[in-house]
C-alpha cells in the first residue's frame, strides 16, 4: 500500500475515518467485510493506536461498522445505504449550491454542461 499524505487541515482520526468511508462508497469495503485491526492500521500508517481507535469509534457510533467480540470490526449491512443517503444530502446542502453558483456566474446552460461532457474534456 502506498504512503498516505495526511493534511494539516483536519485531525488525522477524521481523515482516516473519511478514507474508510470512501472505501465503503467505492465498494472496496462491503457489508460484512472485516476492517484491519487497530494495531495493523497504526503500524502501517505510523499512527498512534488511540487515533485509529477514535476513527473506528466514530464509525461505530454512526452504525457504519460494528465490533464483534473476539473477531474485530466489520462493515454493517446498512452502511452502504446510510452512507449514500448522508453523502447525497451533504452534497445537495454543501457542495451543490457552490457548483450552482459557479454555473450561474459563468452563464452556463444545461446544454453547455452536457455538451462539455460529450467532448471528453476537449474544447
Amino acid at each position: 500500500m502506498s504512503a498516505i499524505q495526511w493534511s494539516d487541515g483536519a485531525p488525522i482520526y477524521r481523515q482516516l475515518k473519511e478514507r474508510v468511508i470512501a472505501k465503503m462508497l467505492d465498494g472496496e469495503l462491503k457489508p460484512g467485510d472485516a476492517l484491519p485491526s487497530v494495531r495493523q492500521v497504526a503500524a502501517e500508517y505510523q499512527l498512534n493506536p488511540i487515533t485509529v481507535s477514535r476513527a473506528y469509534q466514530e464509525l461505530a457510533d454512526e452504525a457504519l461498522i460494528e465490533k464483534r467480540r473476539g473477531l474485530g470490526m466489520f462493515v454493517t449491512e446498512e452502511a452502504a445505504r446510510k452512507l449514500l443517503l448522508s453523502e447525497r444530502e451533504r452534497f445537495l446542502k454543501e457542495e451543490w449550491p457552490l457548483v450552482l453558483e459557479r454555473i450561474t456566474r459563468l452563464g452556463l446552460s444545461a446544454e453547455d454542461l452536457f455538451a462539455g461532457s460529450d467532448k471528453g474534456g476537449k474544447q
